[in-house]
């Protein structure tokens, strides 16, 4: 009497999982696995999404979903992130095979955060370093130890607001006393001008 009562219990779930995967199977437009390296991109290109490696644009068929859950539309260039963050890519803006997102102009970067206040031609400004080129394997050595230890005084800087951060955050009535994460603050900024 159970097993007759199980039976169409069993059915229906057969059916619907059977059903499920011909929608999915049938229906889906997500492009498996894409070979990429990392210095490939998937770039908004007259009108629609393409995969350059190196220099050379390959036209997509298929949208695409990258390892991070990173979903692509390859006709809208709508972005999905992992998190349900949207997106949509303007002419010029890439995304890399790890996720992340590299906007062509400032008016794109400051339109995926909901600012348009930035004109629609801005363009971002190109960083030149004044300084020469290094012309010894000495000076090369030096410079890229200064940049190694300005990295390091950013990443403590960084920790130091987050503590700051965390302070103000966690402060119940009265405002907590950040005098001393201040100071130090001041000194990191100090030394890296």
């Amino acid at each position: 009497m159970k097993n007759l009562l199980l039976l169409p219990a069993l059915a229906v779930s057969l059916l619907t999982a059977s059903l499920a995967t011909a929608q999915t199977s049938s229906g889906s437009t997500v492009a498996g696995p894409v070979a990429t390296a990392p210095s490939d991109r998937f770039m908004m290109q007259n009108g629609e999404v393409v995969l350059v490696q190196g220099k050379r644009p390959t036209p997509l068929n298929k949208n695409v979903l990258l390892s991070n859950g990173t979903k692509i539309n390859y006709k809208s260039g709508i972005v999905e992130l992992p998190g349900g963050k949207k997106t949509t890519l303007k002419e010029g803006d890439y995304v890399r095979p790890n996720g992340d997102i590299v906007f062509a102009t400032p008016a794109s970067a400051a339109q995926a955060r909901g600012d348009n206040s930035v004109p629609a031609g801005a363009q971002f400004e190109t960083y030149l370093d004044p300084r020469p080129a290094p012309s010894t394997p000495a000076a090369m050595e030096s410079r890229l130890s200064e940049m190694n230890t300005k990295i390091s005084l950013m990443a403590e800087k960084i920790q130091l607001l987050n503590q700051k951060i965390s302070l103000l955050t966690n402060s119940s009535q009265r405002p907590a006393d950040t005098a001393a994460l201040d100071k130090q603050i001041q000194a990191i900024d100090a030394k890296l001008k």
